[in-house]
């Protein structure tokens, strides 16, 4: 088997991005030079598997999942979204299914939100809140690079969401618990609001490369990806990781993986969403319905 050096470094950084640690940290831990390590995550190999396989232990992954044999498997959130973040950058479409609404389309507003919720939706007793803050920063910074690449005239994009998710988002509104002020609690909802008022200007516009479809019925819980790269290769990333109100980015396993039967079968349900969903002008007039509905 050819090993793509390029994509092995691509998820040695993903992998050491989520785990915490600095390039100079795992050189030291590796015994290795700084220099070697900026090397093999540039995917300048080769790199002897011995010395992949210490890597893999140190970063708490498989030598296996490292090489890219197989299924990439990730519980940590940090490292799934840099790993998809790469893939999106060589990525000529993507197909995104996140609920309630994707972060990619969300307002410039958005990160320091979610931020926020966050912040807010961690623990009291939190072993390590200093750590857990921090990580949170690094997520915000790596999530945001995504939606640049998209801002950017990035790979074309289509986006699905449910009706069903939008109406929860509208009433609950964008919090990290709910033990907020009634005042907050108020602004929050004001700010759903508006980022769906966003996406339903985005449906009406319909700009060039980017398209949403809106379906009325509950979707599922776990979210996903598809990639079709430039060399047309197709990947498949699955999520836990929620975005939306009640965030969800500390507990959980995301996988993302080229295997022909989970790419099929993720096609396959993509384009049943796909069908079923209103879009353009159809797709935002049930979003402004959703937003006419009482919010009890």
């Amino acid at each position: 088997m050819a090993i793509d050096y390029v994509q092995v470094g691509q998820r040695l950084r993903a992998h050491r991005v989520g785990s915490g640690m600095s390039p100079e940290q795992v050189a030291e831990l590796l015994e290795i030079s700084r220099a070697a390590l900026y090397n093999y995550e540039k995917g300048e190999g080769p790199v002897k598997l011995e010395t992949l396989e210490r890597i893999a232990e140190l970063l708490d992954t498989s030598l296996p999942s490292i090489l890219g044999v197989g299924t990439e498997y990730f519980s940590s959130a940090i490292a799934y979204f840099e790993r998809l973040r790469q893939i999106e950058a060589a990525s000529e479409r993507v197909l995104v299914y996140y609920e309630p609404v994707t972060f990619l389309l969300t307002s410039d507003e958005y990160p320091k939100l979610l931020r926020d919720m966050l912040m807010e939706g961690l623990p009291e007793q939190l072993p390590n809140r200093k750590k857990a803050q921090a990580e949170i920063e690094s997520l915000i910074s790596i999530l945001s690079e995504r939606r640049t690449t998209i801002a950017r005239g990035g790979p074309s994009f289509a986006g699905i969401i449910g009706a069903t998710q939008v109406r929860r988002l509208l009433r609950t509104g964008l919090i990290g618990t709910y033990d907020l002020p009634k005042a907050e609690r108020e602004r929050r909802r004001l700010a759903a609001r508006r980022e769906v008022e966003r996406i339903a200007v985005i449906m009406e516009n319909e700009p060039v490369g980017i398209q949403i479809g809106i379906v009325d019925d509950t979707l599922p819980n776990q979210t996903f990806e598809i990639c079709r790269s430039r060399n047309g290769t197709v990947l498949v990333a699955v999520s836990p990781f929620r975005l939306g109100e009640l965030p969800n980015v500390r507990l959980g396993v995301a996988s993302v993986t080229a295997a022909q039967e989970a790419v099929d079968l993720y096609q396959k349900l993509a384009e049943q969403m796909w069908n079923r969903a209103a879009k353009g002008t159809s797709g935002a007039a049930l979003l402004r319905k959703c937003l006419k509905e009482p919010q009890i």
